[in-house]
């Protein structure tokens, strides 16, 4: 029996859910930590569950649980806290980790209280013990956590902590679980799934972002960023004070009060680094920061650093790039 369980989350008809995905990574990491094996587990209808599970039976993983019911067709917390004590009872994990999703942040801590068990909520890193960490006062602080009780532990992993490219790939069998459950243990009927406004934009699925800061100076000179992104083929974003002036709209702020990203490149124009916009994209594989303050936080967690006037780097820069188009 694996000793780290991944609780997998699908998007409607989309696949995976993104997170999902970091959180397998997170816990493959985990179980390569104590030396023990991992599998995971999907939920839903059960027709719903067969492409899925076949998916996850081409990662390292020891097993890919299917678990399909009529009962599970539509998420209710009901449901899902109820199958998945069953399973956890059946299989008894060390650990079972969760991507931290609206979904999991309803139905998670009720099943925390029904094991009689802790979750570790939010973690954005996990060490040797194994420890994990969280962030206290919007990232200001680090703290760090480690399960010394008897049972299982709960743990969500934050989205952008964990890099979904770094799953392992590998084979394992495919198993179903066939859970007991009633129509009357389903309390609450569901609804429409929460979803985002139309018009937001997914800045957690951009691969390049560009991100403008304070450094900009005033609204008009955001077409020199603007022309960047394009150059680029990224996705402008931008730190809390541009989308509080009304510069550009909130959701495509990048912060502890917005979107958690992790691009394969995140290039920051003028942004200074506060903590606050560090914990939004500190998953990123590859930062290059562009400003004139040579002291600016923002170097420290830089790959690449121009220190200089944006408005004369990033024209030239948006230059070279077309130029090599």
């Amino acid at each position: 029996m694996s000793k780290v369980l991944v609780v997998m989350e699908q998007k409607g008809d989309a696949g995976w859910h993104r997170i999902s995905l970091e959180a397998l990574a997170a816990g493959q990491k985990l179980a390569a930590e104590l030396g023990v094996t991992c599998s995971a587990v999907i939920l839903g209808e059960s027709a719903a569950t067969a492409p899925l599970a076949a998916e996850l039976a081409t990662k390292k993983l020891d097993t890919a649980w299917s678990v399909g019911h009529a009962q599970l067709a539509h998420y209710t917390a009901d449901g899902w806290v109820a199958v998945l004590q069953q399973l956890i009872a059946e299989q008894q994990p060390q650990y079972v980790v969760f991507p931290h999703t609206y979904q999991v942040r309803d139905y998670a801590p009720a099943l925390a209280t029904r094991l009689g068990q802790v979750l570790i909520s939010d973690v954005t890193a996990i060490h040797a013990g194994p420890v994990f960490v969280r962030q206290w006062m919007q990232g200001k602080l680090n703290a760090e956590y480690a399960h010394k009780g008897e049972g299982v532990c709960l743990v969500s992993v934050q989205a952008g902590s964990f890099r979904a490219d770094e799953v392992e790939a590998g084979s394992c069998e495919v198993k179903t679980f066939t859970p007991q459950i009633e129509v009357s243990q389903i309390r609450t009927k569901p609804s429409e799934p929460f979803r985002e406004a139309a018009q937001t934009v997914d800045l957690s699925a951009a691969q390049v972002i560009v991100s403008v800061g304070r450094g900009i100076g005033e609204q008009e000179n955001l077409g020199l960023v603007e022309e960047l992104a394009a150059a680029l083929g990224a996705e402008l974003a931008a730190s809390r004070p541009i989308c509080d002036a009304g510069w550009l709209p909130m959701e495509r702020q990048v912060g502890s009060s917005g979107q958690t990203v992790a691009p394969k490149l995140y290039l920051a124009v003028g942004i200074s680094g506060a903590i606050q916009h560090l914990v939004g994209m500190k998953g990123a594989k590859t930062v290059i920061a562009i400003n004139k303050d040579a002291d600016a936080p923002i170097f420290e967690i830089a790959d690449i650093g121009v220190v200089g006037d944006l408005f004369e780097v990033v024209p030239a820069l948006t230059k070279a790039i077309k130029g090599a188009v």
